[in-house]
């Protein structure tokens, strides 16, 4: 599943490219047909993104609510590719194309809809202004593992299985512990991590969260077993501890029992 980083992306390609010009919208799939005949020939005012959560606004209380899920693509394609029928939206204006395939949920929602989902997830690193206090907030009421915590979006919205077993690790913070056991000085340092990692992989286009003095290499330069700490390999990449795996709000997460004491 995309974490919040990707659409933050791609919120910001749309304007990039469709912003302010009519955008001829179909569904050659049909099933956002309706969806796409009410918002056909609008221009596109704004492309945002709360979390794993995009809003494509047409004006006059007609947006796009999209949430890609573990197989959804929204991806920019050739003018002049033909639409197949796995396309469930497809958004053009006179020199750009975009196709949406196999998302969770593509929806028309009103302004009002778009604030009420919004409230109800939790605060965004890469958003302006997040509810950092609000997250703490929650976080000290947790009991479960923090490393379950951090893949509740309404705690933390956009954080997925990669990044939470990676900043869980540049913290040193073991995935089992109670998320209202962490000190605020620890949840300070988690969320200044979370802002840091995901603004990183906003301008990359990747997640890397390794340092560059560490690998040896520029980021620019970096190899695709270069980028990760923990996620999905068998030892540290700095102490050479066999790391271990817990699976954890139904997903594995790797760690290292050094550089995350119980």
């Amino acid at each position: 599943m995309p974490e919040g980083h990707v659409t933050h992306g791609i919120a910001r390609d749309l304007g990039r490219t469709l912003k302010g010009s009519p955008v001829h919208a179909t569904s050659p799939q049909g099933r956002f047909a309706e969806g796409a005949v009410l918002v056909d020939g609008l221009p596109l005012l704004r492309a945002d993104a709360w979390g794993k959560y995009l809003f494509v606004d047409f004006g006059h209380g007609r947006i796009v609510h999209i949430h890609l899920g573990l197989i959804g693509k929204l991806r920019l394609v050739a003018p002049d590719t033909p639409p197949r029928d796995t396309v469930r939206l497809r958004l053009e204006n006179d020199d750009h194309t975009w196709q949406l395939t196999g998302p969770t949920r593509c929806s028309l929602v009103t302004r009002a809809e778009k604030k009420q989902i919004c409230a109800q997830l939790g605060a965004d690193p890469l958003r302006p202004r997040p509810d950092v206090d609000r997250m703490q907030a929650s976080l000290h009421k947790k009991k479960a593992p923090i490393g379950a915590v951090l893949l509740d979006q309404t705690v933390i919205a956009g954080i997925g299985n990669i990044y939470r077993a990676e900043l869980l690790f540049l913290q040193g913070i073991h995935p089992q512990r109670p998320a209202n056991t962490l000190t605020d000085e620890e949840v300070t340092g988690l969320w200044d991590e979370t802002v840091l990692q995901l603004k990183r992989g906003l301008r990359l286009n990747r997640i890397i969260t390794t340092d560059p003095a560490e690998i040896g290499r520029p980021l620019s330069r970096m190899k695709a077993d270069d980028r990760l700490y923990v996620y999905h390999r068998a030892y540290c990449r700095r102490c050479g501890t066999e790391l271990q795996t817990l699976q954890l709000a139904g997903r594995p997460i790797q760690y290292c029992p050094t550089c995350q004491p119980s």
